[in-house]
């Protein structure tokens, strides 16, 4: 998409705008951070229409999509026999977007033991396939994006230091579209005008009560969230010229858990809940497993996977020191 076709005037979003045009042109790599809704993919393949490389490959890879124990072979590709399944050779998404851009969606869901194989294709701009011992070579750029805290998950372990140094060359922050509210109309605008056109439908204006209803409402989704909304409201609008839409449903109600992004931030924050409720005990009649409904030893697996400790969890006093000490031995080491 061209930078032209973005929509958007607001102080917030012409200050994206800008950015995309300093690094477009400037062969580097991108962060893109911003809330889940916010079109990071959108600006993403903007940057690449922006870009000598244009011309080639815009290969996108959403990192939660795909079981982690198929994404090696989906982001590198793999030869017959390299697993089970295996039946044909397969070009990996590197080497699709050979020449052009590759964007990592979702990095922060990217397995912690893949990361080395992605840090040195960033560095050296060249993998193995899945079992190859030749080496590819391409010439990518890569864009990705999260909606996660990447500081956070480097501290806790989850998330290598220097793969988010090497993707943070260039961060571009997108505002969510509450602190975007004057271009609201404008994509109201523009969604009204793309779904009354594929549904064949002849809806000229929205109402001003619909119209403010929409302007207070807090879009917790973001532009995703509003764009389904008018498309809801096009469907529901008959005979009329006029948009018709279920403004009753556009309550700013907090949402629960609403610091909570993806499934293992959920079961993260569970688990951590429990376990401070039990002092930290993890096994026993009144430990944390036993509460959560599973084995001491899966327990511990999960924490480990997680990345949950205590440590992590809960600021260090002379107190909690001396209790760590003492309870050493019955709690599990978790990197």
């Amino acid at each position: 998409m061209p930078i032209s076709d973005l929509i958007g005037s607001s102080p917030e979003f012409r200050a994206v705008l800008e950015n995309i045009g300093i690094v477009a042109p400037v062969d580097c790599t991108v962060l893109i951070r911003g809330e889940t809704g916010t079109g990071k993919e959108v600006i993403a393949q903007a940057i690449h229409e922006a870009s000598p490389r244009r011309q080639h490959q815009f290969i996108a890879v959403n990192c939660a999509a795909i079981p982690a124990t198929l994404l090696e072979s989906e982001l590198f590709g793999h030869e017959r026999g390299a697993f089970t399944g295996a039946v044909s050779p397969r070009v990996g998404r590197f080497q699709a977007a050979d020449r052009g851009t590759l964007f990592l969606d979702e990095i922060g869901e990217l397995p912690i033991e893949l990361q080395p194989k992605l840090l040195r294709a960033l560095q050296e701009q060249q993998f193995e396939r899945l079992g190859s011992s030749q080496t590819t070579r391409v010439d990518v750029r890569i864009v990705a994006a999260t909606n996660q805290n990447l500081e956070q998950m480097v501290s806790e372990r989850r998330f290598r230091m220097d793969l988010y140094y090497r993707l943070n060359v260039f961060p571009i922050a997108i505002p969510p579209l509450r602190e975007r509210a004057e271009d609201i109309p404008l994509l109201v605008a523009h969604f009204l005008r793309t779904f009354t056109q594929r549904q064949s439908k002849s809806i000229e204006q929205v109402p001003d009560d619909v119209m403010a209803a929409i302007e207070r409402y807090n879009w917790p989704g973001n532009i995703r969230e509003l764009q389904n909304f008018i498309e809801r409201s096009v469907i529901l609008t008959r005979g009329s010229r006029e948009l018709r839409a279920p403004i009753a449903e556009l309550t700013n109600q907090e949402l629960p858990d609403a610091g909570v992004r993806t499934l293992a931030d959920a079961e993260r924050a569970h688990i951590t809940a429990t376990l401070r409720e039990t002092n930290w005990v993890v096994g026993g009649r009144n430990g944390a497993a036993t509460r959560l409904g599973m084995n001491r030893t899966t327990l511990i697996a999960r924490m480990r996977k997680l990345g949950i400790s205590r440590e992590a969890a809960e600021p260090r006093t002379e107190q909690s020191d001396s209790y760590a000490k003492a309870a050493s031995s019955s709690l599990p080491t978790v990197a």
